[in-house]
């Protein structure tokens, strides 16, 4: 199953006019600054926005079109916006049983029981919205939106309203979702640290236009977008669970470009995990450092180079087909001899494991 779209919608002095063909399965981001449309996007796949023109196919059902508009409440989708928005008078439970009720003959794609297990829940099913924390009515209102049974959840900043303990609780459950769900997940937001733990695929909108589109490594390394040259800049590369050092409490990671080594807790093997790298954290020498208590180091390809500010340059590498950004100084880059085709070392300082 796909997303296929084309919608435009005039409302003032702001316009929105997509075009997207959207994986079936996984998270996709819808990204950019406040005010470009990411939300009035997500309300026009929902039917919120009447005034919307266009189409909508999800899958083999055609949502939208020249002669046919289903109402929100006849999309099978579920919705969970920034504010839980639940039923203060009902229980935990009944607020889920509301949701049973709105599948209406729609086939199960998740029971309910292991969505609560899922957002671990179980425990609050008799308690009333006002004694949930936030983080805990954030994870009610989702379990609802899947006890619907929805083909596509959709989810509007879920974690803006939520300090930034609440939000630490509350990710590693969104990545089982991701991990779990057999259905595409769209999820708008402005925060670049929530896209890069928990999608797969980005939509990069700018003043209600679709910028970019494509997978999050792809996009976060493309150095003709603002996202490469940001403070914090990195690149998320997806890796699998090879090995464990025990005697050294070391982990070895394999991607497609080799094998990282990193600390942490022993994960199963053949998980998959994804891995974060800064680029002020990689260093790039013309020839491998021996004596160096720099654990990953790989051989690489300069791919492109790009102005960061009047002293330093981004350095788009490739390990083997795996792109990777480096940020170093203007005056290494020139005593170096830097330019595309130029074989190098990547020397990564610090790695970290997101999932």
């Amino acid at each position: 199953m796909s997303i296929e779209l084309q919608l435009s919608l005039a409302r003032g002095d702001f316009s929105l006019d997509v075009a997207l063909s959207l994986p079936g399965r996984g998270v996709t981001a819808i990204f950019g600054p406040s005010g470009c449309g990411k939300t009035t996007l997500l309300r026009a796949i929902a039917g919120l926005e009447p005034d919307v023109q266009g189409t909508l196919q999800v899958g083999d059902r055609c949502w939208q079109g020249p002669d046919r508009f289903l109402p929100t409440h006849k999309r099978p989708l579920g919705y969970v916006f920034q504010e839980p928005s639940l039923f203060a008078h009902l229980s935990v439970q009944g607020n889920l049983e509301y949701g049973l009720k709105r599948r209406k003959g729609q086939p199960e794609k998740i029971a309910l029981a292991s969505a609560i297990e899922l957002l671990g829940i179980g425990h609050l099913l008799q308690r009333k919205p006002h004694q949930l924390s936030g983080g805990e009515q954030q994870r009610v209102a989702i379990a609802r939106a899947l006890a619907v049974s929805p083909d596509i959840l959709l989810m509007d900043e879920p974690l803006a309203a939520l300090d930034q303990q609440r939000k630490q609780e509350i990710l590693p459950y969104l990545e089982s979702l991701h991990q779990t769900l057999d259905i595409p997940l769209l999820y708008v937001s402005h925060s670049r640290d929530e896209v890069a733990r928990l999608a797969d695929h980005m939509v990069l909108l700018s003043e209600g236009r679709v910028k970019a589109t494509g997978s999050i490594n792809a996009l976060f390394t493309r150095l003709d977008l603002s996202l490469a040259h940001e403070p914090g800049t990195e690149t998320v590369i997806n890796a699998v669970v090879a090995g464990h050092d025990a005697h050294y409490g070391l982990s070895h990671l394999d991607f497609a470009g080799g094998r990282f080594t990193v600390a942490g807790k022993p994960l199963p093997l053949d998980q998959p995990v994804r891995l974060q790298v800064l680029a002020r954290d990689v260093s790039l020498t013309l020839e491998h450092q021996g004596q160096t208590s720099i654990l990953n180091i790989f051989p690489a390809t300069v791919e492109a180079l790009a102005e960061a500010g009047p002293a330093h340059i981004t350095v788009r590498l490739l390990l083997g087909n795996v792109p990777l950004l480096s940020r170093i100084t203007r005056k290494s880059a020139e005593e170096l001899g830097l330019a595309p085709g130029t074989a190098v070392y990547a020397q990564i300082k610090s790695v970290a494991l997101m999932t």
